[in-house]
């Protein structure tokens, strides 16, 4: 099969001119007519703002997605023009003539890439595989859809109405060449440190990734480190239920962590801070 060269715009959403920061939102890609074939023109977008919504707080997702409604509209009605050829389309014409159809630039939050191009034999597959690239990649591997610090808001309640008289704080473990940091710590000849984990990620890649993580660290400085340490997880469950059986191996990662280890998940809350309490209370009664 010949391959025929195509080109495709990259649609930005900038939020701040200044920074610069952008997230890449739809895609535009134009196939030119060639030898008695006709073109082709195909566009899409995001219909979710995914990890938008982390690193643009104040996004507004019902104007975002009316916007995306009305570019992808655009993009339908010019596509037919395109394939039947009514505009005799010249096979020198790139995507950004098209995508400029769609959006006219100006000094909106949304922009148009630099012009890319490439070879397909496959026009419908290479497009598929060029808005998994530049656009929808980035909300699969997004991060936690609750951070670490909200699995562990609930620790922190529960703690404070019991009235546990503890202070925890950042404790760094440092082992034989690799190091490990903990972010709720306090001492009673070990280190005792309670550490939250979400494991409600996008996907299981990411789950079990995390979990290795962990347990990576955890191996690299158990062997010799400098301070005795004993590990406390406390471990957030993903909200999509398809993901559990990812986070049930994750669970079976974290367990095989070597030295003085235990592992809670968010149904164990109760359990865990009586835990914290008592090893608190009987620390402070031999004081």
């Amino acid at each position: 099969m010949t391959k025929r060269r195509y080109t495709f715009t990259v649609l930005r959403y900038v939020h701040d001119r200044v920074t610069g920061e952008f997230v890449n939102v739809g895609i535009v890609a134009f196939l030119p007519p060639a030898r008695g074939e006709s073109g082709a023109l195909r566009a899409a977008t995001r219909h979710t703002i995914g990890r938008m919504r982390v690193m643009f707080p104040d996004l507004v997702k019902a104007d975002f997605l009316s916007a995306m409604s009305s570019i992808d509209r655009a993009a339908r009605k010019l596509r037919p023009e395109v394939e039947r050829d009514a505009l005799g389309f010249s096979s020198e014409l790139d995507a950004s003539v098209f995508a400029q159809r769609i959006l006219v630039s100006d000094d909106s939050a949304l922009q148009w890439s630099p012009v890319g191009a490439g070879l397909t034999e496959d026009f419908e597959v290479t497009f598929k595989r060029l808005f998994q690239r530049h656009v929808a990649q980035y909300d699969e591997r997004s991060n936690a859809r609750r951070s670490d610090e909200e699995v562990w808001k609930p620790v922190r309640k529960l703690l404070e109405e019991r009235g546990v008289p503890v202070e925890l704080g950042e404790k760094t473990i440092v082992g034989d060449g690799d190091k490990v940091h903990f972010q709720h710590a306090w001492k009673n000849g070990v280190w005792h440190a309670y550490e939250p984990v979400s494991l409600d990620l996008a996907d299981e890649e990411g789950i079990v990734r995390k979990a290795h993580r962990w347990l990576g660290q955890l191996t690299s400085v158990t062997s010799d480190p400098a301070e005795p340490f004993h590990a406390h997880f406390i471990v957030g469950a993903p909200a999509n239920d398809s993901l559990m059986p990812a986070y049930r191996r994750a669970i079976r990662i974290l367990k095989k962590s070597p030295g003085s280890v235990d592992v809670y998940e968010e149904r164990d809350l109760t359990r865990f801070v009586d835990r914290i309490e008592d090893e608190v209370r009987a620390h402070r009664a031999f004081d």
